[in-house]
């Protein structure tokens, strides 16, 4: 037997969760792919409840695929926030620019979009 009482909870439930996928759905205010063989870096401009933005950076992996032609991925994130965006920022600098000047890889100095334009 069906109370009113369990309709108005699963209706209640159903709009939970239309409200939470506006919410989601709203949330990104920017967001850039970076496409890496079977990675994929996702980099998203976030509002949090405060209305602060945030930076979440998601690497998803190309792990198989399952019987019935699906992929399946593996997924990792990093939520960073406008308190620690200038320290991020200076060690991922700092880090890349170690990098680049053991390896002697000069050609990367320049980001992908200049590169590609002194190509042409």
């Amino acid at each position: 037997m069906i109370s009113l009482f369990d309709r108005f909870q699963r209706k209640e439930e159903k709009q939970a969760v239309v409200v939470a996928n506006e919410r989601e759905e709203k949330e990104i205010v920017f967001s850039k792919t970076v496409k890496a063989g079977k990675r994929m870096y996702y980099l998203d401009v976030k509002r949090d409840r405060r209305d602060d933005l945030f930076l979440s950076i998601t690497e998803s992996k190309r792990k198989g695929v399952t019987a019935d032609g699906q992929f399946i991925f593996e997924k990792h994130k990093i939520f960073l926030y406008k308190e620690d965006f200038a320290k991020f920022e200076q060690a991922l600098s700092e880090t890349l620019q170690f990098i680049r000047s053991e390896m002697n890889l000069e050609e990367l100095e320049a980001p992908v979009e200049e590169q590609n334009e002194t190509v042409e």
